[in-house]
Parts: structure tokens; C-alpha cells; sequence
């Protein structure tokens, strides 16, 4: 369970909200997946290769300091080969900001995303070569 440190609070006169930095963290995630040019997520340097984490853990690879009312996320990804990377990233920074503030209610002050590799697709044609020998 998140410590009370960990947890973003407001209370409503009802009672207490809390909603913990792993929540955002996974919201951010998600937002992030669902951008069109984006290979996957990246859980950082590895001996100087960028480790594509798969789709099931939507937290890996985003970092996220949320303070009472505030949010600013780092997001690690990893870009498909051809796609224009600024595009992505302006892409990925918007839909994470829009997700965030709509079901968290927290006011995003930044999205800083670091490209830590790029995919490059399978070599169709030799694949295609070998079938036809």
C-alpha cells in the first residue's frame, strides 16, 4: 500500500480523496500507449541499450513528481522507425496532459518525454525473398 507521502489528497466535506502517484503514473502510461508511432515503452539505459518494456505494466517508463494540485511526468519511450519524432512526442505530451487533468482532476504543468531508441521494423523483403525459393 502507497505511503500517506505518496498519495494525492482533497477532501470534499464528505470525506477524503487519495490518489496515489503509482495511479498516475499508470493513467500516463496508457495515454502514452495509445499514440500512434510509439514502439513501447523504455525502462532506461541497459549497458547502452534502451530495454523496450512490454504493454502490460503501463507504469514502467514514466516517472511522475505529483505535488497537492500539480503533476509533472517524464515519460521514456521508445519510437517506431520513420515517424517524425517531434510530432510523436507533441502527440504523446497533449494526450497525457488531457488524460491526467480529466480523471485525476490535477493540473499538469509538464511532460518531458526522452526518446530512448527507435523500432525498426522487420526486413519484409528478404522474409519474402526466402518464401519465394
Amino acid at each position: 500500500m502507497a505511503e500517506e507521502k505518496d498519495l494525492v489528497k482533497s477532501d470534499t466535506g464528505l470525506g477524503a480523496i487519495k490518489i496515489a502517484d503509482e495511479v498516475v503514473s499508470i493513467i500516463a502510461g496508457l495515454a502514452a500507449t495509445e499514440i500512434e508511432g510509439i514502439a513501447g515503452m523504455s525502462g532506461g539505459l541497459v549497458g547502452g541499450i534502451a530495454e523496450m518494456l512490454g504493454r502490460k505494466n503501463f507504469s514502467k517508463g514514466v516517472r511522475v513528481e505529483v505535488g497537492e494540485r500539480e503533476a509533472a511526468i517524464d515519460l521514456y519511450i521508445i519510437v517506431k522507425y520513420g515517424v517524425r519524432i517531434p510530432d510523436v512526442a507533441l502527440a504523446a505530451q497533449e494526450n497525457i496532459k488531457r488524460a491526467i487533468e480529466t480523471m485525476t482532476g490535477l493540473s499538469v504543468v509538464e511532460v518531458n518525454v526522452h526518446v530512448q531508441g527507435v523500432n525498426f521494423p522487420e526486413d519484409e523483403e528478404k522474409v519474402e525473398e526466402v518464401r519465394v525459393h
